[in-house]
């Protein structure tokens, strides 16, 4: 039976987790859960993952709930190409420490912008959300300075997290033109990773166009 991934388009988490999937070479069977019709607080799906959020898969026994983990365990689980997720433990620590930026810095930014915005009837964006994410797409093309890739010359698992956040960035009118290591990494991505239009753009867009549905005029 094909792992099962629980996902919702619009999100760079769960993007992130699907693009994993696409570089392992794991054929996932994608459940599209709506959170508008709030399909993620069903008695089915609370079963699954009692947080309610996504993604989510399950690989027979196993259910993991972070696009992270589901990531890290698809890379080793299925691929056989080290470079996804090295074995050595300084390139895989590297790995590691670029997928907590996403997590732990880069998303939460985006976060504090949109999840006003989408739930709570914000129509700006404030400064200091502004500066602290303009603060964070600078420590990213920090890390790009001179690589490929946010490791180095080859994709890895943390790029496609990464990517997943940046383009949701960029799909909600962000000007990242300042950040030239970032709009060279993203055309990269997009030529590396197997369907990167059908798995990502097009979820990206999607959650570009309800931003920028919501914002008052002028904010980008």
């Amino acid at each position: 039976m094909k792992p099962i991934l629980y996902h919702l388009p619009p999100s760079g988490n769960s993007r992130g987790a699907l693009l994993a999937a696409k570089v392992a070479g794991v054929d996932v069977d994608i459940q599209i859960v709506d959170i508008m019709k709030r399909e993620q607080f069903t008695e089915a799906f609370l079963k699954i993952n009692p947080q309610h959020t996504l993604p989510t898969l399950v690989d027979g026994d196993l259910t993991l709930c972070d696009s992270h983990a589901i990531a890290g365990y698809l890379a080793t689980q299925y691929s056989k190409d080290d470079n996804l997720y090295p074995k050595d433990p300084k390139k895989r620590a590297l790995v590691d420490q670029r997928l907590y930026f996403d997590c732990g810095t880069l998303y939460p930014r985006l976060r504090a912008i949109c999840f006003p915005i989408i739930h709570k009837g914000e129509t700006k964006i404030y400064d200091e959300h502004r500066a602290s994410l303009e603060e964070a797409l600078g420590f990213l093309d920090g890390f790009l300075e001179g690589n490929d890739f946010v490791t180095g010359k080859h994709l890895t698992i943390a790029d496609c997290s990464l990517v997943g956040s940046v383009s949701s960035i960029v799909a909600i009118g962000w000007d990242v033109s300042a950040h030239s290591n970032i709009a060279n990494w993203i055309t990269r991505c997009a030529l590396a990773i197997p369907d990167y239009e059908e798995a990502n753009q097009k979820g990206a867009d999607a959650f570009g166009q309800l931003v920028g549905s919501k914002l008052a005029p002028g904010q980008l």
